[in-house]
């Protein structure tokens, strides 16, 4: 009996539509508008790391608990004027066909807010050829801990997986959750940078994934 091929757990922000800078900017804007300037780099870094671990991650936990809400209640918004900006990146909607055809089951892992992952299921035109996906409201804790990576594999079916991200988020939350991850650059993250937190192989589009799928642990 052929053994079954493992599920494919890919990110969504920065991995299949091109969000990161556009994610940096309202959190910029967000923080400023409560009197705290941060370097933008600096925020970009911790951009796929979820908004309920972002804030104390840039500031502290004191200001967090003070001011957190409010502040993420702030991106959202300013995040939801650029939205209308976003798009796939190349290659998405068809590397997602590809591992569907390759017989994978996918499972697209977002800590996005539903009404944010809805927006992009549409612009990927993905409904029908995924097999599910997560937002934030499915897990207490988003990257880097590894609950929405496990609720995105049980999704799947359960057994082996792979994750496909963008950031070094997405790698320790995976390898926290047991699973290997192949990494890509359109984040905004370099290789050494994924390598370094545990990717097993980095490529710098989603076209050259598709090109190289069989040489990746999806192959």
């Amino acid at each position: 009996m052929a053994q079954a091929k493992p599920a494919a757990i890919l990110d969504v922000d920065g991995t299949l539509v091109d969000t990161n800078y556009q994610h940096a900017l309202a959190w910029y804007r967000a923080f400023r508008q409560h009197g705290v300037v941060l370097p933008i780099w600096r925020i970009h870094r911790h951009i796929g790391m979820g908004g309920d671990q972002l804030v104390a991650a840039l500031v502290s936990e004191e200001w967090d608990a003070e001011h957190g809400e409010d502040v993420r209640a702030a991106e959202k918004a300013l995040y939801m004027s650029l939205i209308v900006e976003v798009e796939p990146l190349e290659g998405a909607r068809e590397l997602i066909a590809d591992l569907r055809e390759a017989g994978h089951p996918v499972v697209l892992a977002s800590s996005a807010k539903p009404d944010e992952v809805d927006h992009y299921l549409d612009l990927l035109d993905a409904r029908g050829l995924v097999d599910g996906w997560t937002t934030s409201g499915d897990v207490e804790q988003t990257k880097p801990e590894p609950d929405l990576v496990a609720a995105a594999v049980e999704k799947a079916g359960g057994g082996k997986a792979v994750m496909v991200g963008d950031s070094t988020w997405d790698c320790e939350s995976a390898k926290r959750a047991g699973l290997k991850t192949i990494g890509v650059l359109m984040g905004g993250f370099s290789e050494r940078e994924l390598l370094d937190a545990g990717a097993e192989c980095v490529f710098d589009s989603l076209v050259a994934l598709r090109r190289d799928l069989a040489q990746t642990p999806l192959g």
